[in-house]
Formats: C-alpha cells, sequence, structure tokens
C-alpha cells in the first residue's frame, strides 16, 4: 500500500481519490507518521475481522463470578 505524504495528497487529490475508488487505496502521512487510510467505499472488509472465534471449541475459560 503506498503512502503519501500530506502535501502531495493535498496537490493530487483527485487521481488519488479516482485511484482508490478503482482498488488502490493509500495512507496518507504527516511528516512521516500515518494518519488516515483511503480505500473505496465498496472495499471488502479486512481478513483480520473474521478470526474472531478461530479458537472455538479448543479453549475454555473459567466461569465469571
Amino acid at each position: 500500500m503506498r503512502t503519501v505524504d500530506m502535501q502531495e495528497a493535498r496537490t493530487h487529490l483527485s487521481r488519488l481519490v479516482e485511484e482508490a475508488a478503482q482498488g488502490e487505496p493509500f495512507i496518507i502521512a504527516r511528516a512521516g507518521k500515518p494518519l488516515v487510510k483511503v480505500v473505496a467505499v465498496d472495499a471488502p472488509e479486512s481478513a483480520v475481522a473474521a478470526r474472531t472465534g478461530f479458537l472455538a471449541g479448543r479453549i475454555s475459560l473459567p466461569p465469571r463470578l
């Protein structure tokens, strides 16, 4: 995923948004520190969220008091 600085994002916003809409997400950074991730609205969710419950049935927790 490409990272662009704030100044480049301001200068080329239209082009960057068009690329994100076509499936090329990017990150906007200020002073080298990532701030936001720009993705298309209809982009698929990341696979990380799908990992909830991946150990179901393999571990058990003590009952709550």
